[in-house]
């Protein structure tokens, strides 16, 4: 089942959340302060490719500067479209899981330091 949600996930949702993930990270790896911050989005992206049979654990209190820098300058509007999307999916039971997947993300993206995804 796994197998089957990652390539409808990557079909329809994935491959368009990746690439925002990405065009985020160039931006912030244009100036030396904004690397860290960039290779946190490279590092997402790949995650929200295929997320199904990944747990993420966001511990909020962790790098609450970064955080927060974060969320100002990047984080707030990707986890807006995540919870956007995950409503829109969740309003058919088939897409149920789809959604869940999108809120889960929404947590990453309101704060990736200090997040870890788990197989």
């Amino acid at each position: 089942m796994k197998l089957i949600g990652n390539i409808l996930w990557f079909l329809l949702t994935g491959l368009a959340t990746a690439l925002s993930w990405l065009l985020l990270g160039v931006i912030w790896c244009i100036t030396i302060i904004g690397i860290p911050f960039g290779l946190q989005c490279f590092k997402f992206a790949g995650l929200s490719l295929f997320p199904f049979g990944k747990k993420a654990v966001t511990r909020f209190s962790s790098h609450p500067i970064a955080n927060l820098i974060w969320l100002i300058f990047g984080g707030l509007g990707l986890a807006i479209g995540y919870v956007l999307s995950g409503v829109v999916w969740c309003i058919t039971i088939i897409g149920i899981p789809f959604g869940l997947q999108c809120f889960k993300l929404a947590g990453l993206a309101i704060a990736p330091f200090g997040a870890a995804v788990t197989h």
